[in-house]
């Protein structure tokens, strides 16, 4: 007999069986406990990017699913151009990029590292760091992400205000 489903794995299945029907990819669902009460917070994704618009399609559809599921507030959203690197599906995508690490634990005295994604194996993932190629097991990794260079902001015309004068 299957045991009982515990809320994060029940608000996960909803998620994900909702998001499959929108073509969306669900990112992650998780609970966050803050002081105004329980967050569910489901991010989605899809070829191209998610729109508000996506975003309010989702809340409307999974919302009436989620009724059996105890939560105070539902907020449903983009990962972000920084979405976290999770698993290998991830990690393909993200091959070539350069991508910032932090670790539970230190490894060879520091926790935090950059370089270029050039893989992901059984090991974990295999990054290009300026003292050689490391694999950082994924049980290991706190975080992993793409970095964002904002520098492009700066350069002329991609400012709005500059673009306005």
């Amino acid at each position: 007999m299957k045991g009982k489903e515990r809320p994060i794995q029940q608000a996960e299945r909803i998620s994900g069986q909702t998001a499959l029907e929108l073509g969306y990819e669900l990112v992650e669902t998780r609970f966050d406990k803050e002081p105004t009460g329980t967050y569910l917070r489901i991010f989605v994704d899809r070829p191209g990017g998610i729109s508000l618009t996506d975003c309010e399609t989702f809340h409307r559809a999974v919302q009436p699913r989620l009724e059996a599921v105890e939560y105070d507030f539902l907020e449903v959203s983009s990962p972000g151009i920084d979405r976290p690197i999770k698993n290998e599906k991830d990690a393909l995508k993200a091959i070539g990029s350069r991508v910032e690490v932090r670790l539970y634990r230190p490894a060879g005295g520091r926790k935090e590292f950059s370089g270029i994604l050039t893989g992901f194996e059984e090991e974990g993932f295999r990054i290009r760091t300026e003292g050689g190629e490391m694999v950082f097991p994924q049980a290991d990794v706190a975080l992993l992400r793409r970095e964002i260079d904002m520098s492009v902001l700066d350069e002329p015309g991609m400012n709005e205000r500059e673009e306005e004068e």
